[in-house]
C-alpha cells in the first residue's frame, strides 16, 4: 500500500464498519420491537453513527431491510447451489430436502429479520413489495425446474398451474419458517414443521415418495 492510498483505504474501512454497524443495529432492534417502530434516529443511535452517516449508506430504513433480505437471498442461492436442477443422482426427496432445508437455515440465520418482514407484510406495502421482489426470482427459478421436469415426465405437479402452485408452496413455507403460530402452533416447533414442508413440496410436485429415499 502506498502512502497516497493509505488515507482512502482507511476511509473505506471506516465506511464498511459504519455500514455494518447500521445493519447490525437493525438486526438487534428487531429483536426488541416491530419494524414499524424503528426510525432512522433510533437505528443511528444504536449503530453509533450520525443521521448524516446513515443517509450516506442508505436512503431509508426500508433500504436497510432490502439489503438484509438481499443478503439472505444470496445465502439461499448458495445453499441450494443456485437452484441447480435435480440431477440424475438426486432423488425427488433429496431435492425437497435441499430446497426446504436450505430455506430453514436461511430463516434461522436471519431471524428476526425474516420473521419481522413476514409479520409486517400484510400491513406495510413497502415491506410487501420488497418481499415480493426478492421472492419473485426464487419462485421463477423453481417454476422452471418443475416445468422442465413435468415436460420430461419426471415431475407430476398436482396442478397444471405450476407458477401458482409454487407461489402457494413458497408462501406457506415462508409463513411456517417465520414461526407463524397458525402454521407451527403455540410451541413454535419449527423442526417438526420442516418435515411437513418437505412432504408438502414432495407430494405437490412429484406425487409423493419416501423422504428417506426415492
Amino acid at each position: 500500500m502506498t502512502a497516497e492510498s493509505a488515507p482512502s483505504e482507511a476511509r473505506r474501512s471506516r465506511g464498511d464498519r459504519q455500514r455494518e454497524a447500521i445493519l447490525n443495529a437493525v438486526h438487534e432492534l428487531l429483536r426488541e420491537k416491530p419494524f414499524s417502530e424503528l426510525s432512522v434516529s433510533t437505528i443511528s443511535d444504536r449503530a453509533g453513527v450520525a443521521r448524516s452517516g446513515f443517509y450516506f449508506y442508505f436512503d431509508s430504513k426500508y433500504s436497510v431491510l432490502a439489503q438484509m433480505l438481499a443478503e439472505a437471498m444470496q445465502e439461499l442461492e448458495e445453499l441450494t447451489h443456485y437452484f441447480a436442477p435435480r440431477g440424475a443422482d438426486e432423488s425427488t426427496a433429496a431435492f425437497a430436502k435441499r430446497m426446504v432445508g436450505s430455506a430453514a437455515l436461511v430463516y434461522s440465520h436471519n431471524d428476526p429479520v425474516m420473521s419481522a418482514c413476514n409479520a409486517a407484510r400484510s400491513t406495510d406495502a413497502e415491506i410487501r413489495e420488497i418481499l415480493d421482489q426478492q421472492m419473485g426470482s426464487v419462485i421463477d427459478q423453481i417454476v422452471k425446474i418443475v416445468e422442465d421436469e413435468a415436460k420430461a415426465g419426471t415431475a407430476h405437479p398436482i396442478s397444471d398451474d405450476v407458477p401458482t402452485l409454487v407461489r402457494t408452496l413458497a408462501a406457506t413455507t415462508g409463513a411456517t419458517l417465520s414461526g407463524d403460530t397458525a402454521f407451527v402452533g403455540a410451541n413454535r416447533d419449527i423442526s417438526r414443521a420442516v418435515e411437513v414442508l418437505e412432504r408438502l413440496w414432495l407430494y405437490s410436485l412429484w406425487g409423493g415418495g419416501s423422504l428417506s429415499g426415492g
